[in-house]
């Protein structure tokens, strides 16, 4: 490996680490926001993610795919249903964060990659391997602990879990960049969310005018934490292999699953340790079959490439003979003695 691709990977391991450790510090956040209500805080979140997106896009002079979106309909409906999906997902996050509820806002991210797996055999018919058979069995029982030890459903690991498994889908399905992607979903949000906040205002419900300058720009600052995160996470996909990135996915959760007990103290009882120990074992199951098989797949490509090469290398050797035997033989007359 050459100087400059082990310093571009470092790179990309740094802005990777920076990504998710922000997403999983975000908890922090939020709560700062207060007396701002969750819907008052998602509608800032669009708005100002929106112009801080297209002051990006200015500065780099990327608008071309903008042309395109548009003049491709069902890309365009891709996108509406990934901005109405990421919505309910953010809408829900800032709530359970803001409402006491962190640690069971993490499992949501902790149980995501299981509800993709799961999609995936629902939807796109993928046949699984028995590892990921046993991961989506053990993260089953574990919603089951779960529920019996909440006394309900874990609805809102649920709700994110499923929104985001979702929105990956439907972004995968869409191919579009992260900010390009971030941009159009937050054009899409943008009406709405600016009409709310004027009819928040018009009823004397909102707190950007009203709480002081700190707290107005602490609503506008919604947009860098949104964006500054997924900017990192673009120049650390480009860098790292995937694989590198599903281990550092766990990031985000172990961080947000830590504030949750040590920073918010919230209770965490015999039951609710043995379903996170569950979820905890499944993704083990799940990592350990990821890097197992891309193990195994290195080691084929390998081979392969080894095995042309010595294909092709013997193909020239025959090449040279059948040369040598076609050429005309040398004239006696003109050699020296």
């Amino acid at each position: 490996m050459t100087g400059t691709s082990k310093g571009e990977q470092r790179i990309g391991l740094l802005n990777g680490f920076a990504a998710y450790g922000m997403w999983g510090l975000v908890p922090l956040f939020w709560p700062l926001l207060k007396p701002a209500g969750a819907g008052e805080i998602l509608a800032h979140r669009m708005v100002w993610s929106l112009l801080f997106v297209a002051v990006a896009l200015l500065f780099v002079r990327r608008w071309a795919w903008a042309g395109e979106l548009l003049r491709q309909p069902r890309k365009l409906g891709l996108v509406t249903v990934a901005a109405a999906v990421i919505t309910i997902n953010w809408g829900v996050y800032i709530w359970a964060v803001n409402s006491g509820h962190v640690v069971e806002a993490s499992l949501g991210y902790f149980i995501n990659p299981l509800v993709t797996i799961a999609i995936g055999v629902l939807l796109l018919k993928e046949r699984l391997r028995p590892v990921q058979w046993a991961a989506v069995a053990t993260g089953l029982a574990a919603v089951v602990v779960l529920t019996v030890g909440y006394g309900r459903p874990p609805w809102i690991s649920l709700c994110l879990a499923f929104s985001f498994a979702t929105y990956g889908l439907v972004k995968k399905k869409a191919n579009l960049g992260g900010v390009e992607s971030l941009a159009a979903e937050t054009a899409i949000q943008f009406l709405p969310a600016l009409g709310y906040l004027v009819w928040l205002g018009a009823h004397g419900d909102s707190t950007f005018t009203t709480e002081g300058a700190g707290h107005a720009a602490l609503l506008a600052a919604t947009g860098l934490v949104t964006a500054v995160p997924l900017v990192c996470f673009g120049a650390a996909a480009i860098r790292v292999p995937l694989s590198t990135l599903g281990l550092l996915q766990y990031l985000a959760p172990v961080f947000q699953f830590l504030l949750g007990i040590l920073y918010f103290h919230e209770e965490m009882p015999p039951e609710r340790w043995a379903g996170f120990g569950l979820v905890w074992v499944a993704l083990v199951l799940l990592t350990w079959n990821a890097l197992h098989t891309a193990r195994r797949n290195a080691r084929t490509l390998k081979a392969g490439t080894a095995a042309a090469g010595t294909v092709n290398a013997g193909t020239a050797k025959a090449g040279m003979k059948a040369e040598a035997s076609q050429a005309p033989a040398p004239d006696s007359r003109r050699q020296v003695v």
